[in-house]
């Protein structure tokens, strides 16, 4: 549905720091399911740890945050560049396996409420379809 082309003219965010490498499917206001390939690559790997990588949770939130900031963006910025999508707090987030170097993360989120002048979303990433995190989002607008 968008590739990564897409996804970064919609994201301010660039690499290494650009974590939602395509999404599948997008309902406007409601759901996204987006993809984060894991590779040996990844800058973070260097540290996190050496001879046993694991991708850092903050991480797998952040991709879901970026996946959850598509949404919104598509949602109810359209294009328009002014303004910046900043991901304000996280509540019950809960890491439930590793996250290695080969896996594909799937970032599913869903929006539980709409506030004036931002969003709280529910998130779940899998990979090969076991649940790796998961957690509610909170993000609030402002200017650039």
């Amino acid at each position: 549905m968008l590739d990564i082309n897409e996804i970064m003219r919609i994201l301010p965010h660039r690499p290494p720091f650009l974590l939602v490498d395509r999404i599948l499917e997008m309902e406007l206001n409601k759901r996204i399911v987006g993809i984060k390939n894991v590779t040996m690559n990844e800058p973070f790997f260097n540290g996190h740890f050496p001879g046993k990588p694991i991708m850092p949770g903050v991480l797998i939130v952040e991709a879901m945050a970026q996946a959850a900031g598509i949404l919104y963006i598509k949602s109810v910025m359209g294009e328009r560049g002014d303004k910046l999508l900043y991901f304000m707090g996280m509540d019950n987030v809960k890491f439930r396996r590793q996250v290695v170097p080969g896996d594909q993360l799937r970032l599913e989120m869903e929006v539980m409420h709409r506030h004036k002048r931002g969003w709280k979303v529910r998130g779940k990433a899998f990979v090969e379809g076991r649940l790796a995190a998961e957690g509610e989002l909170l993000a609030f607008v402002g200017d650039k």
